[in-house]
Formats: structure tokens, sequence, C-alpha cells
């Protein structure tokens, strides 16, 4: 417990991260539903399973994107 006159120390803000559905990701990969199941199974792009349903961290998407790059 606190004594008068004390403060706290703030508490860090917490920004939630976006979970993205297959279907948003496949519209923004421009690839169907199936694709990106195989882009999960094959490829290592990391998805979360909550509850029955796949979803994919909009973090971690934009890191696979990027690693992913090919260079010319």
């Amino acid at each position: 417990m606190r004594k008068r006159g004390q403060t706290s120390t703030p508490a860090q803000s917490v920004v939630p991260i976006q979970l993205l559905t297959i279907p948003e990701v496949a519209r923004r990969l421009s690839v169907g539903r199936t694709k990106v199941y195989g882009l999960i199974r094959n490829d290592g792009l990391p998805a979360v399973t909550v509850g029955s349903a796949m979803r994919i961290a909009e973090p971690s998407l934009q890191k696979w994107i990027q690693d992913h790059e090919r260079v010319s």
C-alpha cells in the first residue's frame, strides 16, 4: 500500500498487436487462402492458433515479408 504523497511509477503503455485472419493475409499478399496455409505449413509464415482459428500477427507478417524479399 502506498503512503500518502507517494506516486507510483507510470505503467508502460501496451500497444495491442493486431491479429490478421487468413483471408486478410491473403488479400494483403494478393494470393488465395490455400496459398496462405501453404506458406504457414511450408515457408515459415508464423501463425497463432486461437481456439480453432489461425491468426497471423501483423508485425510477424511484415517481418516475414522483409525476410523473403528478393534482391535483384
